[in-house]
């Protein structure tokens, strides 16, 4: 859901991707990014193999914030990766599923 990309017209927004929250986390957790203009957004989680498990996003976003939430209720306790593509630019980070 975005949050902040309603308010004004002139806050700029820059591409980024925060760690998650809660991390460790049991089952739910948030995962936060931005993107400073209108663009094709994918956000994808990996388990330790790099095989990708779930596409949580991937469609065209407008410049702004966004929080997604990832439910690993089906996933085993483990690392796990999860990664944005934003204009061939990627950024990956970890995250930890503790049951």
């Amino acid at each position: 859901m975005p949050y902040g990309g309603e308010v004004g017209n002139n806050i700029q927004y820059e591409f980024k991707i925060y760690q998650n929250y809660p991390n460790p986390f049991n089952p739910i957790t948030n995962i936060r990014f931005s993107i400073p203009e209108n663009n094709l957004v994918e956000l994808k989680v990996f388990n330790v193999f790099g095989q990708e498990i779930l596409n949580l996003v991937n469609e065209y976003k407008n410049a702004g914030d966004y929080i997604v939430s990832f439910d690993a209720s089906n996933f085993p306790s483990g690392i796990y990766y999860y990664g944005i593509n934003y204009k061939n630019v990627s950024i990956v980070k970890k995250m930890l599923l503790i049951k």
